[in-house]
């Protein structure tokens, strides 16, 4: 069996890799198995240079393949904000009812509210570069919350095409439609080929 670390402590990512990557064989861990005191500070001015130095921070630690990502919701009305700062809109730490309330009232006044979800993944470890693999999933903001599943923004998005929040679908569904979800097929596409 693989071991693949995730370079995260969020639980909702590490189900949601889980459940891709375990069926393929790999034993999937994370930074609660490696040190929970560690926390590193996303501080770059993109999801790429947030994944990679997310990345190299723990492979530097256990020399083993690491897998980590970054991911924010892009609103075309506030110019691709919240973006990189997607996690703490409302300030460091901010929890997802205050970011959503947030983005809720600085779209107040907006009729198009098109958004994205993004997500950057990149490997470490397994060839001499990192691979990057790339997910979107387009929708608008809605006007209120609505649906009990997901975290994050997931309550106040509408998948484009559909008139369900992310938040109304299980994990599974999610898992088919996802940013992250899309991303991830690319690494496994290429995990299937080293």
């Amino acid at each position: 069996m693989n071991e693949l670390y995730v370079a995260t402590k969020n639980k909702h990512k590490i189900i949601e890799i889980q459940k891709k990557l375990v069926p393929l064989g790999y034993h999937v861990l994370s930074l609660l198995d490696v040190n929970k005191e560690l926390d590193i500070i996303e501080d770059q001015d993109s999801f790429e240079g947030n994944a990679l130095k997310k990345a190299m921070t723990l492979y530097d630690i256990i020399k083993k393949p690491v897998l980590a990502d970054d991911s924010g919701l892009m609103v075309d009305a506030l110019d691709g904000a919240p973006g990189v700062f997607s996690a703490r809109y409302a300030g460091e730490e901010a929890r997802d009812d205050e970011n959503n309330r947030l983005l809720l009232e600085n779209l107040q006044t907006v009729e198009t509210r098109d958004a994205r979800f993004c997500t950057v993944m990149v490997l470490v470890g397994v060839e001499k570069n990192p691979v990057y693999a790339y997910g979107y999933l387009e929708g608008e903001i809605a006007y209120k919350a609505r649906g009990e599943n997901g975290f994050g923004y997931d309550p106040i998005f509408i998948v484009k095409g559909e008139n369900r929040h992310l938040a109304e679908y299980t994990l599974e569904e999610k898992n088919e439609i996802s940013h992250r979800g899309k991303a991830m097929e690319e690494i496994i596409r290429y995990l299937k080929t080293t």
